[in-house]
């Protein structure tokens, strides 16, 4: 395959030194909403980028449609919170691959994916479509998928750059977050990814962090992905991101989407004229963006043919390796297919295998686990309906109908969970719990027959205060379109669940330690939780959670016999070895994942009880044994000390600690390092404190942690450009600027038909869009001018405000 973008740099900058001013400008915006525009003049081509992180979301009706139900058909693979679970970077490459390939196929240059957001806490309506609630993992498992898609000579696009965990406010919001924390937990991922696989691009996020919006943020952009990690693709901006464009172009966002009709590539030219942005900026732009240009055109070259079936059987293997075994007393699973057996549940037949927004994929076909169960056990099976997916409240005839069904059989297979309008781009959910007609289902069918195995189908975790009820739990996540033919598998033992938990599964969500600070208001967000994120917190103070993370049970055992590390090592280039040796004491085949966690019990400066450092997954056959090695470089051990503005390793004892989950540790030895001669004072600061039951940072913990003062939430008023309709509606001229809005951002966007869940995204992305988004793609023709008239006028500057309209009309 072609070198990718860094490959074609001469040759782009030649390309750009033969352009004009205005052609150099045009090319910092799209063309429409999935191109970047072409310099015909000079013979370079348009090229095409489009959605999403499991599947290929390529808009129908000539490309460059807006809305998200019309695209395409491809392979909907898992999507990124079930595939994480396989905690497996080589089957990560393999989807990469085919998605590399279909893409090749549609003639797509640029595939806008992976996320690798932290999961700071469960309710995060976009969970669904990032890995881990750890930064190693979710940054091993991208730079997989990444190093899979370019494989193909098709970009990706590493993002949200950075800290957006949260769908409230997530154009506006300010995440206020301290250095450390930002480094270690929200920013490793990224890093990982970015110096181990060198996405095409990066997207930067919508939100603010610690007051700079992302698209402006010359720490993020310029300071740490380009000059620390050595980035050298483009940076693009979420759709709709933009907020000021010279300023951004000069602190790294290269590319803006979706166009702006010219209106920003106009600021630019002009910055140039007056020497506000030196063109040597814009020269540096244009050749990063011309460079992927050319790379992106080769693919037309290439011969690649995408086969459906061959993907088709992909997603089912990699579903069926992703889901998790949360429990199985007496061994009840797998299933003997000569069993009488009870379906129940709504998703065995409709099943909900994706989330809803930007990655939704049109799938080339769907598999429902009821069909595939009836051909595994080679007969039909009695069905209950249980619930409908798309009512509220409770309806008992439907639960009384399951309890009889379930009564008469010898195991019956409940399927419950989330429907799609609980979860989705745009909004996050209010609580943890499943649905009331779920949790009522649940109780009566597992008292009816208490061999009951819950098929639980969900894009993020959910109350677990219900998981002594049934006698097995299988958690398959969101398991793309094979999803339903993999699980018929895994219940019969045709496959192994081979998946281990990618996030702590906490009872219920006063458990979470982020709770008391999610998701803030509009305005702001603090993560004054630190470090403590998901296992990090549970482990450090003992909490008792439903099931912790990393762990999964299969359908055999191993033994971990022994592990050896080095005694000597002293942190620098070369890694340190760790060795472990276990056995497959069952009589079935599987895989189990190896984690190493590294623990420093004595420290100078707060940390987690533990933190993984390193995994491998491991297959054996029944009986065999093996030694597996896991690598642990410098930071495996190192925290990043703020004074020093580096990363350092705490001299002193450090204990490596092998195990099947973080609660689950098997073998231990203890390593004693030299390390840095010093840690700073300002590293060894106050700590999140625990009283007892929850997370306690009061405002001298938290201003300590960010080394200054906690900055005040921006005020509603005055109105700006990055006040939202809600915010402007307040007013009788907001309310109507808001009505019209509405009607044009979802005429723009396509529709949402009858998909209740699409009319909820969009309604949450309008309500709160900025006002300068609208400039972008709001469908409303409003001209930089009259958005400053409609401002002077909601501050009450009426005339003035129509003498500026009156202007603006010429």
């Amino acid at each position: 395959m072609a070198a990718g973008p860094h490959g074609r740099h001469n040759e782009a900058a030649a390309l750009v030194q033969r352009m004009t001013l205005q052609e150099k400008a045009s090319l910092c915006s799209g063309r429409g909403f999935w191109h970047l525009k072409a310099v015909e003049r000079l013979g370079l081509g348009s090229v095409m980028v489009t959605d999403g992180p499991h599947g290929l979301r390529k808009q129908a009706r000539g490309g460059d449609h807006v809305g998200l139900n019309a695209s395409v058909p491809a392979t909907c693979f898992p999507t990124a919170a079930a595939m994480a679970c396989s905690w497996d970077p080589t089957l990560l490459r393999e989807v990469g691959e085919a998605l590399g390939r279909e893409c090749v196929q549609e003639d797509v240059a640029v595939l806008l994916g992976p996320g690798v957001n932290i999961k700071r806490h469960p309710l995060c309506g976009r969970n669904f479509e990032y890995y881990s609630e750890d930064p190693l993992l979710a940054g091993e498992l991208a730079a997989a998928w990444i190093d899979g898609v370019q494989s193909q000579g098709v970009g990706t696009s590493l993002k949200h750059y950075a800290v957006n965990n949260q769908e409230a406010g997530r154009m506006t919001v300010d995440a206020v977050v301290d250095e450390r924390t930002l480094r270690e937990i929200y920013l490793r991922a990224f890093e990982i990814a970015v110096t181990r696989s060198q996405p095409w691009t990066v997207m930067c996020a919508y939100n603010r962090v610690n007051g700079t919006y992302c698209g402006d943020n010359e720490f993020l952009l310029n300071e740490v992905l380009r000059r620390e990690w050595g980035f050298r693709g483009l940076v693009v901006s979420d759709w709709g991101a933009t907020n000021r464009r010279v300023q951004g172009l000069a602190c790294g966002l290269d590319l803006e989407m979706p166009g702006s009709g010219g209106m920003n590539d106009r600021l630019i030219e002009q910055a140039v004229g007056d020497g506000t942005l030196p063109e040597s900026v814009l020269d540096r732009t244009a050749t990063r963006i011309a460079a992927l240009m050319l790379a992106g055109a080769d693919i037309r070259a290439q011969d690649t043919e995408s086969d459906p079936d061959l993907h088709h059987a992909l997603a089912r293997r990699v579903a069926a390796e992703s889901m998790v075994l949360l429990r199985n007393d007496n061994a009840l699973l797998p299933l003997a297919t000569g069993s009488n057996v009870a379906v129940i549940g709504s998703f065995a037949q409709l099943p909900r295998f994706q989330g809803t927004g930007s990655s939704q994929v049109n799938p080339t076909r769907v598999d429902d686990a009821y069909s595939a169960l009836v051909e595994a056990f080679g007969r039909p099976l009695h069905f209950a309906r249980g619930y409908d997916q798309q009512a509220t409240g409770l309806d008992q005839s439907l639960i009384d109908a399951a309890v009889e069904t379930a009564r008469d059989a010898e195991v019956a297979i409940l399927f419950v969970g989330l429907p799609g309008i609980y979860e989705s781009e745009g909004f996050d959910r209010t609580d943890m719990r499943m649905p009331e007609q779920h949790l009522a289902l649940l109780e009566a069918v597992c008292a009816a027959n208490p061999r009951t195995v819950v098929v639980l189908v969900n894009g993020a975790p959910v109350d677990m205060t219900w998981a002594d009820r049934p006698a097995a739990i299988l958690a398959t996540y969101l398991a793309g379109q094979a999803g339903g033919s993999a699980i018929a598998e895994v219940l019969t033992g045709h496959r192994e669940p081979g998946g281990r938990l990618a996030e702590t599964l906490a009872w219920r969500q006063s458990d979470i330690p982020s709770d008391p600070w999610f998701p803030g208001n509009s305005r702001q967000v603090q993560y004054r939780e630190g470090l403590f994120v998901g296992y990090r917190y549970f482990d450090t103070f003992g909490r008792d959670v439903a099931f912790p993370f990393g762990h999964g049970l299969g359908y055999t055992h191993f033994d971990y016999e022994r592990v050896d590390v080095p005694v000597n090592w002293t942190p620098g280039e070369q890694p340190l070895t760790v060795r472990v040796t276990l056995t497959n004491s069952g009589e079935r085949a599987g895989s189990d994942v190896v984690q190493v966690y590294v623990a420093k019990p004595e420290s100078v400066v707060y940390r987690p009880a533990q933190e993984l450092r390193g995994f491998t997954k491991v297959f054996l056959q029944p009986g065999e044994i093996t030694e597996v090695s896991v690598q642990l470089d410098r930071r495996a051990f190192a925290c990043f000390d703020v004074g020093n503005n580096d990363w350092v390793v705490e001299p002193g004892d450090y204990e490596i600690r092998v195990g099947a989950s973080s609660r689950d540790i098997r073998l231990r030895r203890t390593l004693t390092l030299s390390g840095d001669s010093q840690v700073s004072e300002a590293a060894r600061h106050a700590a999140p404190g625990f009283n007892g039951t929850a997370l306690h940072v009061p405002d001298s913990v938290f201003q300590a942690m960010l080394g200054r003062h906690i900055p005040v939430a921006d005020p509603v008023r005055p109105f700006h450009r990055n006040s939202t309709l809600e915010d402007i509606a307040t007013t009788r001229l907001g309310a109507f600027i808001k009505r019209k809005a509405e009607a044009a951002f979802l005429q723009r966007m396509g529709g949402a038909g009858n998909d209740a869940t699409l009319n909820k995204m969009m309604e949450e992305m309008v309500r709160s869009m900025p006002l300068r988004a609208f400039l972008l793609f709001g469908g409303m023709k409003v001209s930089s001018d009259q958005l400053d008239a409609l401002l002077l006028a909601l501050n009450g500057g009426y005339v003035r405000s129509l003498v500026k309209l009156l202007r603006s009309l010429g």
